[in-house]
């Protein structure tokens, strides 16, 4: 029997890890849900077009493209998934909308809040399916930890701490790249702490104010290509006091120089009745203490996130077997197909701008030494502007 459903076709925008990762998740997504659509990964770019044509063979990609533009003009690419470092995100947006084509976005959304904000402007404008890649959100053990707070698991939230620890930087013999250069690949608070900023105001409130401190403790780096020493201007350790706006308060730390610490995420909510903690090392657990209880009980217990009953987890593998980091980008890819083609797509840029003038209000407060509003970045949106704009029929 032939399949009637609508094909769509992927077109992405750079070949390197996360690049592979997205692939994975279009590929995987029709193996674990009913979708309305098929998806098609059709061409991926990249500067480099001996690995590219490496990693397009790899992800099963059968058409490459030096110039991202010619993948974007392809008349059989209807969505734009862009990988590439944040330096390069808001231009192929921008030009993605124009071209009428939906955008998938890693995070964050750019470097600076201004071409940000034209470029998810140029999204909304042009009306096309839009959303940014805050993938951490698809995974079951987070999700339910939302699903929790909503519910009131916690009574009232009262405290919020959200940390992200690597050692990627630790070595100064690590070569000079594009993670160094803030134009290229933003800084720690935006590349890390976008994804914490995001499950912290999708799970207690918006951000109002923040107070922050950075460090580089390797100030000069040796470009390979020619040997010379170049400096360092992003952050390899950031801290903030952070504001909610509803009353919580809350602390997040992001490090890249944290040694024998791989990629460890913790979340940690307290409420007036109770604590979830998610430790990203053990990712399909969440730990939950209730005040509630009697005090012979007193302590925090381990739910498996892993029941039918708990979110994604039913679409997934027999109760007890788990997922891992690659299953989120599966999940994300298979929401938004779902979604296909009227939308509307969730997290969209317009989240992504939101967590991105968080990130600039922290990066003013650690250069000028004081707490930093918010709305000195952006004034607060009216509640018309925070609704998500209606997409067009993205397959016409």
């Amino acid at each position: 029997m032939s399949d009637l459903r609508p094909e769509v076709g992927i077109g992405i925008v750079g070949y390197g890890g996360i690049a592979r990762a997205h692939a994975y998740g279009w590929a995987a997504a029709p193996r674990f849900r009913d979708l309305p659509c098929r998806p098609r990964l059709v061409a991926m770019s990249g500067r480099d077009a001996g690995a590219l044509a490496r990693a397009a063979q790899a992800c099963g990609v059968a058409e490459t493209h030096t110039d991202w533009r010619a993948l974007v003009d392809r008349p059989d690419v209807d969505v734009v998934d862009i990988c590439t470092p944040p330096g390069s995100h808001a231009a192929i947006i921008e030009a993605a909308a124009e071209a009428g084509k939906a955008i998938l976005c890693e995070k964050p959304l750019g470097v600076e809040y201004e071409e940000v904000a034209r470029a998810a402007g140029a999204a909304a404008r042009a009306g096309v399916l839009n959303a940014i890649g805050f993938n951490y959100r698809r995974l079951p053990a987070v999700a339910l930890m939302k699903r929790m707070i909503d519910e009131g698991a916690i009574g009232e939230p009262l405290t919020w701490r959200a940390i992200w620890l690597t050692d990627e930087f630790l070595d100064p013999e690590v070569p000079f790249d594009w993670r160094f250069e803030r134009a290229s690949g933003a800084s720690t608070i935006a590349d890390l702490g976008s994804h914490l900023l995001d499950l912290g105001q999708w799970m207690i409130d918006g951000i109002s104010a923040v107070a922050a401190q950075s460090r580089t403790f390797t100030s000069e780096r040796t470009d390979p290509a020619t040997g010379a020493q170049r400096p360092v201007d992003v952050d390899e350790a950031s801290a903030a006091l952070v504001r909610f706006r509803s009353g919580p308060i809350g602390v997040l730390e992001v490090s890249r120089v944290a040694a024998r610490r791989p990629c460890d995420l913790t979340l940690e909510a307290n409420g007036s009745n109770g604590t979830l903690r998610f430790d990203y090392p053990r990712l399909n657990e969440l730990w939950y203490g209730d005040a509630r209880e009697p005090s012979t009980l007193y302590g925090m217990r381990r739910i498996r996130a892993e029941h039918p009953t708990h979110p994604y987890a039913e679409r997934w593998w027999p109760l007890g077997q788990g997922i891992g980091w690659g299953s989120s980008f599966v999940n994300q890819a298979a929401d938004l197909l779902e979604r296909w083609p009227g939308g509307p797509w969730d997290p969209d840029l317009a989240t992504g701008l939101r967590v991105q003038a968080v990130c600039a209000a922290i990066e003013r407060s650690a250069a000028e030494g004081r707490w930093v509003e918010v709305s000195e970045i952006v004034p607060e949106p009216s509640s018309a502007e925070s609704r998500p704009v209606e997409a067009h029929d993205a397959s016409a």
